[in-house]
């Protein structure tokens, strides 16, 4: 099996480590990492259209790109593997989960779905750790239990046009309580707030921040999933269309003549 790897958190990010660990595991036959030259933390599924990409070979099957995900993702099959698609796609490991509205951010969920619409099943995976903790994430939770699970989820068959987006609760690989295949779930509530900072000539900049407001998850969503430690696994679609709205819609707007 050629499995190609990228994320978000950059070439150099210690996730990216765990996840060749992964597809070694897994044991596969080649495997090639094309990732970003920096951190693309939250730039979701964006294109370069205004600036070149710079490729940069750090090894044999080994690549970092000036560019986002999704460029790296499209470099590595239209350029670096000339056509030839892998057998698997996987973005990660995100520092961090990706759950409810943060899929519509991520740039890991983003590299899986770059994958999906090129033909490749794929899959996007994330690590939780605890707030202001950076330092201290659980790689080994994810190392331990997604080799296995990802064969189980390709044996099961990964519909085309859907992208499985895995995330890891925050806790020891021997306390993980089971795999839930769950919805997308609605995130506590938000306040958004812009922060105002001064640099070194009193010009202002900005940064946008979060605060949040506990809410108690609901049953059947990622979120309760991580809660309760268990692997939340969520088939996500290419397709945003909203199929009951637009029955809705074309009743209330008529059919085309």
């Amino acid at each position: 099996m050629h499995i190609l790897l990228t994320n978000d958190d950059g070439v150099n990010a210690p996730g990216l480590e765990s996840l060749e660990r992964i597809a070694q595991a897994m044991g596969a036959s080649r495997i090639t990492v094309v990732a970003p030259e920096y951190d693309q933390s939250g730039v979701a599924h964006s294109l370069s259209l205004n600036d070149p990409l710079r490729l940069r070979a750090m090894g044999p099957d080994r690549f970092a790109v000036k560019g986002t995900p999704t460029d790296c993702v499209i470099m590595a099959i239209h350029r670096i593997l000339e056509g030839k698609r892998p057998d698997l796609v996987l973005s990660g490991v995100n520092r961090g989960h990706n759950v409810a509205e943060d899929v519509t951010y991520s740039g890991t969920v983003a590299g899986a779905m770059e994958g999906t619409i090129l033909g490749v099943p794929s899959m996007a995976l994330s690590q939780s750790y605890s707030s202001g903790d950076r330092e201290s994430v659980p790689w080994e939770t994810a190392e331990t239990h997604a080799p296995g699970l990802i064969h189980r989820i390709l044996k099961a068959g990964v519909s085309p046009h859907t992208l499985i987006n895995i995330n890891f609760p925050n806790c020891a690989a021997d306390e993980i309580a089971g795999v839930e295949v769950c919805s997308q779930g609605k995130r506590d509530a938000a306040l958004l707030k812009i922060e105002e900072r001064r640099d070194g000539r009193h010009i202002p900049y900005y940064w946008i921040g979060f605060e949040r407001q506990r809410s108690t998850p609901l049953e059947g969503t990622d979120l309760a999933a991580l809660a309760s430690r268990r692997i939340a696994v969520t088939p996500l679609r290419v397709d945003l269309t909203d199929a009951a709205a637009l029955a809705r819609f074309t009743d209330a707007l008529g059919r085309p003549d």
